[in-house]
């Protein structure tokens, strides 16, 4: 696993990792997160294309796992402070191969799990290692023989592409219907195929963000596009996002540290 350097920033510690080699094809990366304070850590969620597992505890909440779904825009929420949490961020193919369920009803919202949900405990929160360990085996475990190459290769085509190939083309490379490929993102992740490119885009534009380039590098149609869209779905201009004040967009600030 590739460690992409914890950070410890205002009593606020976060570590993320990427996956091993055989479990890359459905995770994105495993990471911990700690709010060291006794006061609430304030954090902007912002679109990532990401399905993430929580398994959390703080004095205020007992030990718990939670499902998150896709989100489509900003929201701004508070993490309790002397909060612990092990989260593994899947890609959305893992939603039918892994997780073996559907996430259309969590768009922008999540639920909690079974107590045990795959054997996690508060103690294993102690230690970022086992939990990495633990869930890579229990992954390897749910990996089914077989998976759809198609829904394979389209997958991997909309990742590689940074969400810029149309459903036209991705069509057609797939020799997968665009109906039926729509209709496939729906049921299983709750939006369209186009919408989450878009949301693909958006991550992919952070990177340049994060190191201070505030114009268009991929297919916006002119600078005003680009501004619009940033707004959308940080809920800021470039120009303040870029500044990330407090540190409150966590995702950008793993960005501007890799």
């Amino acid at each position: 696993m590739k460690n992409m350097n914890p950070i410890t920033d205002n009593d606020f510690y976060y570590n993320f990792i990427e996956p091993d080699p055989e479990i890359a094809d459905f995770v994105e990366h495993l990471g911990t997160f700690q709010n060291l304070s006794d006061e609430p850590k304030e954090v902007v969620i912002i679109p990532d294309g990401r399905v993430d597992l929580f398994f959390s505890q703080s004095p205020s909440e007992p030990f718990h796992a939670t499902l998150i779904g896709l989100e489509t825009y900003a929201e701004q929420r508070e993490i309790p402070p002397k909060t612990i949490a092990f989260v593994i961020s899947f890609k959305p193919i893992a939603v039918e191969y892994i997780l073996n369920t559907s996430i259309a009803e969590l768009l922008n919202t999540g639920k909690e799990l079974p107590h045990n949900f795959w054997g996690f405990t508060v103690d294993d929160l102690q230690d970022f290692e086992i939990c990495c360990i633990k869930a890579v085996q229990k992954i390897k475990e749910l990996i089914p023989e077989k998976v759809d190459q198609k829904k394979h290769q389209l997958f991997e085509l909309v990742y590689l592409s940074k969400g810029e190939m149309s459903v036209h083309e991705l069509s057609d490379q797939t020799g997968w219907n665009s109906r039926q490929i729509n209709r496939y993102f729906t049921k299983q992740l709750g939006l369209s195929l186009k919408a989450y490119s878009t949301i693909l885009r958006f991550r992919a534009s952070l990177e340049h963000i994060a190191q201070g380039r505030l114009f268009p590098e991929l297919n916006y149609t002119d600078q005003n596009h680009f501004i619009k869209e940033v707004k959308k779905f940080s809920g800021v201009a470039p120009k303040e996002l870029s500044k990330n004040k407090n540190d409150r967009f966590i995702l950008l600030s793993v960005l501007k540290r890799k």
